[in-house]
This record gives structure tokens, sequence and C-alpha cells, in this order.
């Protein structure tokens, strides 16, 4: 099976995309309105840049009538963002947030959240989460789509603090996967969980490799 996207039907009746790009990272973004009005919404289209200064982005496609998401609104008018990590436990959470509310409605009482405080940030995070990054905003790239709903900014943000909860934080240090349960966007309406994980090496690495790839603080 074989096809050019935009020039050729689909020989599928699911387009294959981005069940191949898999499994992806959940951005799961709150922000806050220059109106005060707090906001979260889940983006599969996140990942992190780089970690010397860890940098992020997040694309989001505009809404079918052309409306630009809210979450990148706020994120350029406050200069700030928060990502939250989305978990098994949280999965409904996740779900819930994802609709298209209308402006002004709050997802955290939609999904029954509770707030918790940025340090940094003037918007909330998820308090049940077991990780936050407060984000800076840097800049948005807008990208051409062929339909008013394929229409994508991309937003770029720095980040300033990273939070983690004391109890999924192993004895060597490192976040304990196992107890998080992360959640990873497949395709279809399908997601998978992180509950177990297995370690690979590069051979031959130098010191200052391995550290980098580690992690190492």
């Amino acid at each position: 099976m074989q096809y050019a996207p935009g020039r050729e039907a689909c020989p599928l009746p699911f387009s294959p995309f981005k069940a191949c790009t898999v499994p992806r990272p959940i951005g799961w973004i709150s922000t806050t309105s220059s109106a005060g009005v707090d906001n979260l919404a889940p983006y599969s289209q996140w990942q992190n840049l780089t970690f010397d200064p860890p940098m992020v982005m997040f694309a989001a496609n505009q809404y079918s009538d052309g409306r630009r998401k809210h979450t990148v609104v706020n994120a350029e008018d406050t200069g700030w963002f928060v990502w939250n990590m989305a978990t098994w436990d949280l999965r409904e959470a996740v779900n819930i947030t994802a609709a298209e509310w209308p402006e002004g409605e709050d997802e955290f009482a939609r999904a029954g959240l509770t707030k918790a405080a940025c340090i940094d940030a003037p918007g909330p995070r998820v308090a049940e989460s077991p990780a936050h990054f407060e984000c800076r905003y840097l800049s948005t790239h807008r990208l051409r789509g062929s339909s008013a709903h394929g229409w994508v900014e991309v937003v770029y943000g720095e980040v300033m603090r990273i939070h983690v909860k004391d109890e999924v934080i192993t004895a060597a240090g490192k976040l304990d996967y196992t107890r998080i349960k992360p959640l990873a966007r497949m395709g279809y309406y399908d997601y998978a969980v992180i509950s177990e994980t297995f370690e690979m090496r590069v051979p031959g690495a130098s010191d200052a490799a391995r550290a980098g790839l580690e992690g190492k603080a």
C-alpha cells in the first residue's frame, strides 16, 4: 500500500499517518488568559527540542472555522504556558479537557481537577499531575494548511522551572515510570500507557556523551 497524501485518495478506511507516528507524548498544556480565565487542553503534537537550555514545542491546529486555539492565544498574551504530565490515572480528565469547550470555560472545573499555583508562570498547574514544566513563551511559527482546520501554529517555549513530586522519584534519583504510568497518544482513538521500560546503552560513547544521554545533572 502506498499513496500521496493530498493528491491521491487513501486506500485504507483510516489514514495511517498519525498511527505510524507513535507513541506521541501528550502536551497537557495549562494557560491563563489576559482576563484571568484558566484553560487546559491536551496536544499530541508535543516534544522537547533541546536541553541546554531546555526548550519545548507544541503544535495546535486551529478550529475548522478558522479560530485560533485558546492555548496559543493565552501563551502569546501572557508570555507563559505550563506542561502537565498526563498519566493513566488522569486519563479521563485528559479526555474531558480535549473537548472543544466554549471560550471562558474553565476546563479544570469541568474535569474535576485541582489547581496548584506556579512559581513563575501566572496560570495554574494540575495538582494531581506528577510533573510540570513552567515554560516562558518564545515564539509562534504558523504553517499553512490545505483547509481551515489544517492550519497549524507551532509554539516554542523555554522551560524555566521543573516540578516533580517526591513520591515518583526512585532512590537513584530518577523518575519511576512504572509508578507514574505516563500516557501517550497513538492513532485513531487509541492511547498507550507505559508500564515497563528497558535500558540500552550506546556502545563506545564517551563519558560526556553518556552523561548527556542519561541526563546527568
